[in-house]
């Protein structure tokens, strides 16, 4: 599955950096993905998780909250307050490059964030909680014994989970202002909580006050023997199972998938090929009548290399269309023909160094062919075969004078 380095800037113009997993075949939604306090995009559950979306889909995005792991800033200067703001800039760095996310999920503390952020995203339709506390408030027993040292000295180090950070006073009064729930009850949205009944980091009764709270339609499941950070493999796998098959149901994700392989979502005419614009950048949806391609350019060319480049599915087609008219010829002939490989490149050459161009100045466009024949054939056959390929039809296409019309409706 592509794996793709997505940035982007926080309200106060820091570099975020996220990991957006994407399926191999058809996006059928987006998801944003919230890591657990302290922690970072890249912890094992977080990671395990979304690649099991990722097989099922959808697309997700997890990223670094500000201060943390790759992203710019710094962690004492942060609090719940920037944790939101940071998930909704992620939703709109998705919206503005792919498509709006419809799926948020939570994990601990990110839980609570996306309880909370999900009201300012109105493209979401479904939460997901796992080991989250109803409030931030919740972690504010995580600096017990340094609370009066940060209320006196505005800021202490604390140890949380074997690394020490800088927590601050400004920390601890922003979490005051989200020590109620009445926002659970205006969420609105298809809601799953996950919590393990032995979680010994967020006690379960988190888990029980978002579901009272939540109006339905809400779920509710427990992970029976996971840790709070389902460092067990088997849980986060089994955890991107259960988000997987519930939000079939709300973000219509069967309807999804028949609306972008079949023509009826968009009429392709037989031998039509339909364009479209997937984001703002290069990448771009490809429709013909019963099949679906993304064509994009290389990060270098400031694209996302979500797909191949123009160029190299122009190759692709000379290329396939050179090998199947060889195996239409080899077959019809009975030719002991076991394999081809054929390999294209593309390049620019100055005319006056092309022996065999009509054009005596200027750039030319120059395609190199070459064909790995495999089989008990004899010299005259690969002969035979070499000018085979150059009859195919796309490689006569392009030898031909070819017009091409343009026209604005």
């Amino acid at each position: 599955m592509p794996r793709i380095k997505a940035s982007f800037e926080n309200q106060q113009g820091e570099v975020l950096s996220g990991l957006l997993e994407t399926p191999d075949g058809a996006i059928q939604a987006y998801a944003l993905f919230a890591h657990c306090f302290t922690c970072s995009k890249d912890i094992a559950a977080a990671s395990r998780i979304t690649r099991g979306l990722a097989t099922k889909g959808i697309a997700v995005l997890r990223f670094d909250f500000t201060g943390l792991g790759n992203s710019d800033g710094d962690f004492a200067n942060t609090n719940f307050s920037s944790n939101l703001q940071d998930l909704i800039q992620a939703a709109t760095f998705l919206q503005d490059n792919y498509e709006a996310p419809t799926l948020i999920i939570g994990h601990s503390l990110g839980g609570a964030a996306v309880l909370a952020a999900s009201q300012f995203i109105d493209s979401i339709k479904a939460v997901v909680t796992i080991g989250a506390p109803a409030t931030a408030h919740h972690v504010e027993h995580l600096f017990t014994d340094a609370k009066d040292e940060i209320f006196n000295q505005e800021q202490a180090v604390v140890d949380l989970a074997g690394r020490q950070f800088t927590i601050k006073k400004q920390f601890l009064e922003d979490i005051n202002q989200y020590n109620d729930i009445s926002h659970i009850a205006n969420l609105n949205k298809a809601l799953l909580v996950i919590h393990s009944p032995i979680d010994d980091t967020v006690s379960i009764d988190e888990a029980a006050k978002i579901y009272t709270a939540a109006k339905h339609p809400k779920s509710f499941i427990s992970l029976d023997k996971a840790d709070h950070l389902l460092s067990r493999r088997n849980d986060s796998e089994y955890v991107s199972e259960l988000i997987a098959s519930w939000a079939s149901r709300y973000l219509d994700l069967d309807k999804a998938v028949e609306e972008k392989s079949s023509g009826t979502a968009e009429p392709v005419a037989p031998g039509e090929v339909l364009v479209k614009e997937q984001n703002l950048q290069f990448t771009r949806h490809i429709t013909t009548e019963k099949h679906q391609l993304i064509a994009d350019e290389p990060l270098t060319s400031g694209g996302l290399d979500l797909g191949p480049n123009p160029y190299e599915y122009l190759l692709s087609s000379l290329g396939s269309c050179t090998s199947m008219t060889i195996r239409m010829y080899a077959n019809r002939k009975k030719l002991k023909l076991e394999n081809i490989e054929i390999r294209l490149r593309h390049s620019r050459i100055h005319a006056e160094d092309c022996i065999e161009c009509e054009s005596a100045d200027g750039m030319v466009d120059r395609i190199e062919k070459t064909i790995q024949l495999e089989g008990v054939l004899s010299a005259d056959e690969r002969q035979r075969l070499l000018e085979i390929a150059n009859k195919c039809p796309v490689h006569k296409t392009l030898h031909n004078e070819i017009i091409i019309e343009s026209r604005l409706i």
